[in-house]
């Protein structure tokens, strides 16, 4: 059964869907079999892939309004190793059409139960806002990321999401919990950078990633040839990075199966 992770902030421009899109090639690349749903009308997820969002058949819209199921409307991008929920503008359109429909926080949790034994992670690239569909993705997820540019904004933006996820767990999903905080477009030389960093790990601990993603020009570079920076350039420090977060991801999940005395099996 796949672990869902929603890679969530409420703030733009923290690396969200340069988190979904890279940390899911990795996993990918680590041999696991993944699939990345894009919520976000921006589509930018889905042409990082190398998706062409505007030639798009089916999309993450018409598996909330019950038009398509996931696996009919899941793509597998050239050249990758993972399968793709792409997105387009039409999303825009369920914020609307899902208003007065009956359970309309459960849509994408549901539609996600007939795939989920047939991968081992599944995460979920949130829109930048607390909207109905960053909720649809938080009642469908296990665990949250989220993504923190360390500036000096992170903290005040991280408390309205962390008061949402208490939401979602009180009254939607009690198994919500967060995976972890990730520090990103970090630059060393940045004073400000390396307080923000020391301000999340003073107020977060263990749940703050080890992981730190850099600022790097490949990275940024990689989503306009429609890549993630593990093809675009495997040897940047980009690519390194998020490969080294989804080996403390599987770790860390191997570690929590052995002190559970071996129950159940990794995925």
């Amino acid at each position: 059964m796949a672990i869902v992770l929603a890679v969530a902030n409420q703030k733009g421009g923290v690396g969200k869907t340069t988190t979904s899109v890279n940390l899911t090639a990795s996993l990918a690349a680590a041999r696991r079999k993944v699939l990345l749903i894009d919520l976000d009308p921006q589509g930018n997820a889905t042409m990082g892939s190398g998706v062409d969002k505007r030639t798009l058949k089916l999309s993450t819209y018409d598996v909330l309004m019950g038009h398509a199921s996931v696996a009919e409307a899941v793509v597998r991008p050239p050249d990758m190793a993972y399968d793709l929920l792409p997105a387009n503008s039409d999303l825009t359109g369920a914020e609307v059409g899902l208003l007065d429909e009956l359970a309309r926080e459960m849509r994408l949790k549901s539609a996600l139960e007939t795939v989920r034994g047939g991968y081992t992670h599944v995460l979920i690239d949130c829109p930048p806002s607390l909207s109905m569909l960053t909720v649809n993705a938080l009642v469908a997820a296990d665990a949250v990321v989220i993504p923190t540019q360390c500036e000096y904004y992170a903290l005040e933006g991280i408390s309205a999401l962390l008061q949402t996820i208490e939401k979602i767990r009180r009254v939607l999903n009690p198994k919500l919990s967060i995976d972890g905080f990730l520090r990103t477009m970090y630059d060393p030389r940045n004073n400000l950078a390396n307080q923000v960093s020391q301000q999340l790990l003073q107020h977060f601990g263990d749940k703050v990633y080890r992981t730190i993603i850099p600022r790097n020009v490949r990275l940024a570079e990689a989503p306009s040839h429609g890549l993630p920076a593990l093809l675009y350039d495997k040897s940047s420090a980009g690519a390194l990075a998020y490969l080294a977060l989804a080996g403390e991801m599987l770790r860390r999940d191997e570690a929590v199966l052995a002190a559970a005395g071996g129950a159940g099996e990794l995925p």
